[in-house]
């Protein structure tokens, strides 16, 4: 199921949304290809979406979560991605 939290990540002076999938990462990248979401927008096990976008991701199909409910279920499904520690 592809999923989508409200756009609540502050970054480059607007708001975002993170756009997953809770299946595979086939099913996340043909969805952002077919709704024009770009290649670059893409982070480890999503992609950053911003706010004004964030109704017509719902109309095309994604389904709303919290962004708690989001980060559950790509672990739950075993695609969570997270950071690589920095080194200091």
């Amino acid at each position: 199921m592809i999923l989508i939290d409200p756009p609540n990540a502050a970054g480059r002076g607007r708001l975002w949304s993170h756009l997953a999938s809770d299946a595979s990462l086939a099913e996340l990248h043909g969805f952002a290809l077919e709704h024009g979401v770009p290649e670059g927008a893409f982070d480890r096990d999503h992609y950053d979406v911003p706010a004004e976008w964030h109704d017509t991701i719902v109309e095309a199909g994604a389904t709303p979560v919290s962004s708690r409910e989001l980060v559950a279920r790509l672990r739950s499904a075993g695609l969570r991605v997270r950071k690589a520690p920095r080194s200091r």
